[in-house]
């Protein structure tokens, strides 16, 4: 048996212009941090011929063009299997749909699991580069990189997406004070609602390709405003930080009708109104998790607790995508 798996993330500045519809025309820039909340893969040979799947649903088929779970379809064509024996199992801290990321970290762990049952090994680069090829080009999702990319690496990490397709990868370089502090006054909470990346950011991609100004000014400002939040956390201005996630967020709002809705919008005032200095959706938008910075913690939480709100809490996971056990 093989046991991977992979971390969700958070963004923490630049969302949005990882998408190839923008960066190949503009270059493209985030941070992104991984989370100890994780997406599991087991992969085991069974002692039958076929291919036995459990996710949500289950599957049993005998060809690998059956397989209804698209990015494991995809993985497994990756393999010069002529008789497929494979048993995959998937399991997560969080589920999906809830702007954490959790396909890319899927399709992560997935790879990682597929390779070391065939003992070969894949850098953190070449298995989100991997990861990518599968949702963006083979499967035509209009996602971005920042998923694949950060669950990968782990860690906080800056990422430059480049008109040629290349990547380029830097740990954030903050203080241990610093990382402290954003562990102890980011905090998560879950809306309840939960939506398709894919739904909400194909408006982006639609838009960015057809070069609608409006869409392009509002990521060129979203990737200034990544700059932005690098130099703050590089300098030890954390509070800084979390005003420009609030700026953010007021351009994140205008990039799409479904970024939002008037029960998110309450709840994030009610945030900002109760010790938070900024916040945001995190992820595409139109549910998921609210994320705040806050200089009141305990002001915040028991705010959000009376609304209703379940906190989710956090650390940074620096492994990235790993195999736990073969």
């Amino acid at each position: 048996m093989i046991i991977t798996r992979s971390p969700l993330r958070i963004s923490l500045g630049g969302g949005g212009t990882d998408l190839p519809s923008y960066y190949r025309n503009y270059g493209g820039f985030l941070i992104a941090a991984a989370i100890d909340k994780y997406v599991y893969v087991t992969v085991i040979r069974p002692f039958t011929p076929g291919i036995f799947l459990k996710y949500s649903k289950l599957e049993h088929v005998e060809k690998i063009e059956d397989v209804q779970h698209s990015i494991i379809r995809e993985a497994i064509k990756l393999f010069d299997y002529e008789r497929p024996q494979l048993e995959i199992t998937t399991l997560a801290d969080i589920p999906s749909g809830t702007g954490l990321g959790s396909s890319g970290s899927f399709t992560t762990a997935l790879l990682k699991a597929l390779y070391m049952q065939e003992r070969k090994l894949l850098l953190p680069g070449d298995l989100a580069k991997l990861a990518c090829e599968i949702e963006i080009e083979k499967l035509k999702e209009p996602i971005g990189k920042q998923d694949q990319y950060i669950a990968a690496y782990g860690g906080l990490t800056c990422f430059n997406f480049n008109k040629d397709d290349s990547v380029e990868s830097s740990p954030l370089k903050i203080s241990t004070d610093t990382l402290f502090d954003l562990e102890d006054n980011l905090l998560l909470f879950f809306t309840g609602f939960s939506r398709n990346a894919g739904n909400v950011l194909k408006d982006q991609k639609t838009r960015s390709e057809k070069s609608d100004q409006e869409m392009l000014e509002n990521l060129h400002y979203t990737k200034e405003l990544g700059l932005r939040s690098k130099k703050a956390l590089e300098n030890g201005k954390p509070e800084v930080f979390g005003e420009i996630m609030h700026e953010h967020w007021e351009h994140k709002r205008k990039r799409s009708k479904g970024m939002s809705n008037p029960q998110i919008d309450a709840w994030y005032e009610l945030g900002r109104a109760n010790g938070a200095i900024g916040g945001k959706l995190v992820g595409a938008g139109g549910g998921g998790f609210l994320m705040f910075y806050a200089d009141d913690r305990n002001r915040l939480k028991h705010a959000m607790a009376q609304a209703g709100l379940e906190e989710v809490r956090f650390r940074f996971d620096f492994e990235g995508t790993k195999v736990v056990f073969a």
